[in-house]
């Protein structure tokens, strides 16, 4: 009793909403932090820094040998990011497509997957080493003491907080990220443009964003394409958030015989990957769908040289209203989301396009001056110990007396530093005298006792104080960079003006202002032509005069034959109460003797589950009143109007759990309906005792069914016609049951 009495104290009462509360919010923090936000200072995030950083650590570098995937990814994840091998894997790869990235970071070697969307080889086949440009702008200055180091997810060793990118990399290679709650869009940017808007924001703070635009004209997407909204980007990049309108570009390619083709050589950014194959199936259905003519053929001749799609054209095709089909209809033109979310002082936040180049500017000189108090202090370093050689080699005959009359190497040190002569034997007063004299320090001391006999050489002198005299050089200049503004702005120019001429490339995409295209849908002839389905549902679509020609036998090979126009729509009805239309042009026209397409293949219509009770066109359904009858013998009429909608299938009726439709037909010539039910039963009676109503109701019951009956049948009458049908293997004239009101149990007939 007194252990469960102690469990209970230590007990916490918590509010289960508010431990939730807090773990999700824990959560989401870790997921943008850690995650999925890049930096705004190095633009990377997370698993590309940890990444990068093993590749420094392990020497794989721009100009050594390339070391296997596995092992890059094996260590990333042994030491600085225990997520899974995938991630490391994923975005490795990432940063080696150059399709991807504005500049690649890694050097892959091996198969790294491709524009169109192919996924790379395992990590046990592929290769990867830095790019030039990485070791140079994002790792050079380490050791430099530049940014801090924390603790890995073990405290077992050291990574970088943040990498000294000396370029906004946020900017060059873009970023995207899906955190908690908020995303990240960035598009790639021109490297010289972006140099370029740097420097100016140097050279004035106070620039606006669109005196930054005057160098940085717009993304600049390693597909090429073009940005057709021109004067959007200033808004964009003044809020960071917006939609760009990128399109591929198309060329027209003149061929003999007056011939020509649409070669695409370049495609929108948002389109690589298994967009290209999607691109490729939409164009191959505008032309099945016959939304276009023109096209004959299509190729994709895309290769390592770049992407090549050549749609060969029709003689008198329209090229201009083709070209703004395929911008209309296809992904040829598309929508960039642009969200400038990025992690600025610790919080995500949404920047300007000024505010990444203010945060990168501060960034960078905060590593210089980092770089340069390590510089100073290594050469402050360096000028004791040189000044102690110097003034050691004017008294090196001193020094050795002291050397030879002394008992140890602490003994040594103390004269040298303090003066104490106790115990050293000197071959005079004068030189003990001037021995208590010397005041070395304790680096200069341990300097002169490990220098080497050969430093007295004349020249060794003669190289010191010349050592002496570039190291007094380098203080005076890394003291003013680091005492004077101007000083650091101009070595970080100079080092931003190396970067461009080293690394920099011309333009890859166009910024302009386009209009919106306009599209004209070419209008289709108008015609009349004849629908035929045979009793296995295959449809097809011939002319007036085949028909003629072949009356006889259409009639007697298909179960539904009519007329309708090329621009109507069919409409099956089935038993489960629904109806499906087509369009009468995605039905093969063809010759008489051609074989049809099945209405699966047309339509949302499946054979395997559902019956086919009425099919007819839609302006004949429009014009008439349909009737309905269920098994549970259930009856409506409903206007045909209502059967005039734009999808492709709807519920025709509504029916009870368990209840199937078991006729559909236009009922406006006809007076009478007569039901008949599996048990034998038959009912007579006046259409007009069934009201017309909505699709969407359950109607009115016609026959009084007993227990376990169900209906088989219906049929409409007119009542000046016979109408016989065959029951029990018999003829049995419909006309002559007796007529009787709905929702009576009906006859059995005597035969």
């Amino acid at each position: 009793m007194k252990e469960m009495e102690t469990k209970q104290e230590n007990v916490i009462p918590t509010d289960y909403a508010e431990v939730m509360q807090k773990s999700y919010i824990d959560y989401a923090m870790s997921v943008i932090i850690s995650r999925a936000l890049p930096d705004v200072r190095d633009g990377l995030k997370p698993v590309q820094r940890r990444t990068l950083y093993d590749m420094y650590e392990l020497g794989i570098r721009y100009d050594r040998p390339y070391r296997k995937c596995a092992r890059i990814v094996g260590d990333t994840m042994g030491k600085y990011h225990p997520h899974g091998d995938s991630s490391i894997y994923e975005a490795l790869v990432v940063m080696a497509q150059d399709f991807k990235k504005g500049r690649t970071l890694v050097d892959g070697h091996g198969n790294f997957g491709s524009i169109e969307g192919d996924g790379a080889a395992a990590m046990r086949y592929t290769e990867a080493r830095l790019e030039k440009l990485t070791q140079d702008v994002f790792l050079e200055d380490l050791d430099k003491n530049v940014v801090d180091f924390m603790p890995n997810f073990d405290e077992t060793e050291k990574e970088p907080v943040v990498l000294p990118v000396r370029i906004p990399n946020l900017l060059v290679n873009g970023a995207d990220g899906i955190a908690v709650g908020m995303a990240t869009s960035i598009p790639p940017h021109n490297l010289g443009e972006v140099v370029d808007a740097v420097k100016a924001y140097m050279k004035n703070n106070d620039i606006s964003v669109k005196g930054l635009m005057r160098y940085l004209k717009g993304p600049d997407f390693p597909t090429g394409g073009l940005v057709v909204n021109k004067d959007d980007l200033l808004r964009i990049y003044e809020t960071g958030t917006g939609k760009l309108r990128v399109r591929g570009k198309v060329e027209t390619v003149k061929l003999k015989g007056g011939r020509q083709q649409l070669v695409i050589t370049e495609i929108p950014y948002t389109m690589i990957g298994a967009n290209i194959g999607k691109f490729l199936n939409d164009i191959a259905s505008l032309v099945e769908n016959k939304k276009t003519t023109d096209i004959v053929d299509i190729s994709n001749q895309a290769s390592k040289e770049g992407i090549r799609i050549v749609l060969d054209l029709k003689r008198d095709a329209d090229v201009e209203n083709l070209t703004n089909m395929l911008y209309k209809k296809t992904k040829l033109e598309d929508t960039f989301g642009v969200n400038m979310l990025a992690v600025a002082d610790g919080r995500p936040e949404t920047l300007s396009l000024k505010q990444v180049i203010e945060h990168h500017v501060d960034f960078v000189f905060d590593i210089t001056t980092r770089k340069y108090t390590t510089l100073l202090n290594k050469e402050q370093e360096k000028k004791e110990i040189q000044e102690g050689l110097i003034k050691a080699c004017d008294v090196i005959d001193l020094i050795i007396e002291i050397l030879r009359g002394s008992k140890s190497r602490e003994q040594v040190k103390k004269c040298l530093v303090d003066g104490a002569t106790e115990g050293i034997r000197f071959k005079s007063k004068s030189s003990e005298k001037a021995a208590q004299k010397l005041r070395f320090s304790e680096k200069q001391a341990a300097a002169i006792l490990d220098m080497r006999l050969y430093k007295l050489i004349g020249l060794e002198i003669e190289a010191l104080q010349a050592d002496y005299a570039e190291t007094m050089k380098n203080i005076a200049r890394y003291e003013d960079i680091l005492n004077n503004y101007d000083s650091m702005a101009e070595v970080i120019m100079k080092d931003l003006d190396q970067i461009k001429k080293e690394y920099g490339t011309r333009r890859r995409t166009v910024i302009e202002n386009a209009e919106e295209v306009v599209y004209e849908e070419k209008k289709m002839e108008e015609m009349e032509v004849i629908f035929l389905m045979d009793r296995f549902g295959y449809m097809r679509i011939i002319d007036k005069s085949a028909y003629e020609r072949n009356k006889e036998a259409a009639n007697a090979e298909n179960k539904y034959v009519f007329n309708c126009m090329n621009t109507d729509k069919i409409c099956i009805f089935t038993d489960n109460g629904k109806m499906h239309s087509i369009k009468v042009a995605d039905i093969p026209l063809v010759r008489f003797r051609d074989k049809g397409t099945p209405a699966d293949n047309l339509s949302n219509y499946d054979s395997a589950r559902e019956r086919m009770l009425y099919v007819a066109p839609l302006a004949a359904v429009k014009e008439s009143t349909l009737l309905f009858v269920t098994a549970s013998s259930m009856c409506k009429l409903v206007a045909g109007e209502e059967f005039d909608v734009a999808k492709r299938t709807i519920a025709s009726t509504k029916l009870t759990e368990g209840d199937e439709l078991i006729f559909v037909g236009a009922s406006d010539e006809m007076e009478q309906i007569v039901l008949q039910s599996e048990g034998g039963y038959f009912l007579r009676f006046q259409k007009q005792d069934v009201s017309t109503v909505k699709k969407t109701s359950i109607g009115v019951r016609g026959m009084k069914l007993a227990e376990g009956d169900r209906l088989a049948h219906a049929y409409l009458l007119e009542s000046r016609q016979e109408y016989t049908i065959t029951h029990h293997d018999r003829p049995y004239t419909l006309n002559k049951i007796k007529l009787a009101k709905r929702d009576s149990k009906g006859t059995k007939p005597r035969i």
